[in-house]
């Protein structure tokens, strides 16, 4: 009996997976049926799921062995209380954190080199400041998961000094780790450019607030790709207006679209990109939902699992 794949997303999605990943699965020799609606709930095996397509009730789906998720972040979906059937997030090496790493690298470079100098220079404004070398360049990555340590690699390879904060202890390979509340401060005290890649949580939220902002060495600059809420818009705008902050370049934020109106938009000191820092990609992301459904039937464990506690 093929296995039935509930794929609960947007029809946009539905539009870039109904075709590849059908293949994706038989690709990994599983025989299932992908459907957008389930006549009987209590008959789907997987949901693949996207906030987008409007399921809120999981109760019904009693022999649902798993839920995937084709977004990264979980925050709109783990504390769900029907939500009773294993959780797991989208890990994709190909393509979301290969698009991460190729975003921050681009814009902790731009920052580094003096980019938005050169191109907002004058006729005749010939300045020549010659910024330091990567290795006299300091770069702290809050949170090091499987993006953060991504680009911490990268960082480290570009001879960059990188440092890097957790929640809980993590050990990388020329990076200075730090964690805990002690170890978060000690992080940020001596960072250049701090890169936001935690997951959104009741303990992250306004975790950049106006004390830790102030840690900062004067002219820092923020990079957040994470999610909006890590930082308090507030104590930012004001970090910008004294200088403590030289410049924040934004991909996430608390609402988005990001409003017309929101001060974000007219700061000259803040880059807005329209939450583009990576993507799941459609031919990548299918074949990571086959071989996690693959490795399931086959006892093995689901890679990316969500620890309901942590909340990512």
């Amino acid at each position: 009996m093929p296995l039935t794949v509930l794929f609960s997303a947007s029809d946009a999605d539905w539009d870039d997976y109904k075709d590849i990943l059908p293949n994706a699965l038989a690709q990994v020799g599983l025989d299932a049926q992908v459907t957008r609606s389930a006549a009987d709930p209590a008959l789907v095996d997987y949901i693949v799921y996207a906030p987008t397509g409007g399921l809120t009730d999981f109760a019904p789906f009693t022999r649902a062995r798993a839920v995937l998720s084709l977004w990264a972040g979980v925050e709109k979906i783990v504390g769900t209380p029907s939500l009773t059937q294993p959780l797991v997030r989208m890990s994709d090496p190909e393509g979301l954190t290969a698009g991460m790493v190729e975003w921050v690298t681009g814009h902790v470079l731009r920052h580094h080199l003096g980019i938005d100098a050169h191109r907002a220079a004058k006729p005749g404004e010939w300045v020549a400041t010659v910024p330091p070398l990567a290795k006299d360049r300091r770069v702290c990555i809050l949170g090091l998961g499987e993006l953060g340590a991504a680009c911490a690699a990268m960082l480290t390879q570009l001879n960059f000094q990188v440092s890097g904060w957790s929640r809980r202890p993590k050990e990388l390979a020329g990076v200075a780790c730090f964690s805990g509340a002690d170890g978060l401060g000690t992080a940020l005290r001596d960072a250049d450019i701090v890169v936001l890649l935690l997951p959104q949580t009741p303990d992250t939220e306004n975790l950049m607030n106006a004390a830790r902002l102030n840690i900062l060495p004067r002219g820092a600059v923020i990079v957040n790709p994470g999610r909006g809420p890590l930082i308090d818009d507030e104590a930012l705008l004001a970090a910008l207006d004294s200088g403590q902050i030289s410049h924040a370049t934004l991909d996430v934020f608390r609402v988005e679209p990001l409003p017309a109106d929101h001060p974000f938009w007219t700061h000259p000191n803040v880059t807005v990109t329209p939450h583009i820092a990576s993507a799941t990609r459609a031919p990548s992301a299918a074949r990571r939902i086959a071989k996690t459904i693959e490795r399931d039937q086959a006892g093995a464990p689901l890679p990316g699992l969500v620890d309901r506690s942590a909340g990512y």
